[in-house]
């Protein structure tokens, strides 16, 4: 990424079934991200999120994984879109493998798109702290 962070950027790093959740503490031209927290998927079952689905119902082809991953992206989009209508972040990077980033980006609210600097497709969720801010300072 050749763009900078400012001070202050959350950072979400997902997959489809955890995300973590980052600030960037160093200045503009430093990145040093810090570990806020992590999201998990709720009430994760065989039958999907309440039985809820990516999209409110369950699609009858999705495998129990898939309905999940899905659901979790769902999740985390919706997370995103309150803490940016509420402005509890001025800007945010995604970055998500490219599956669980295709099913975020579609669900991201015009305010979250407008706070949005840069996504990168890449599963980064398990990746050691240095990993994930190298790939950021790329």
């Amino acid at each position: 990424m050749t763009q900078r962070i400012p001070e202050g950027t959350l950072i979400i790093v997902a997959n489809g079934g955890s995300a973590r959740v980052f600030t960037n503490v160093g200045s503009d031209h430093t990145l040093t991200l810090k570990q806020q927290g992590e999201l998990t998927l709720q009430d994760l079952s065989a039958e999907g999120v309440s039985g809820q689905g990516p999209s409110g119902s369950v699609p009858p082809d999705m495998s129990p994984s898939q309905l999940n991953e899905a659901t979790f992206a769902k999740q985390v989009a919706e997370q995103i879109n309150d803490d940016a209508l509420h402005g509890r972040y001025a800007h945010f990077v995604l970055v998500a493998d490219p599956t669980t980033l295709g099913r975020i980006r579609p669900l991201l609210h015009k305010e979250a798109q407008a706070r949005l600097l840069h996504d990168l497709a890449k599963d980064l969720t398990n990746a050691p702290l240095d990993d994930i801010q190298r790939a950021l300072a790329a």
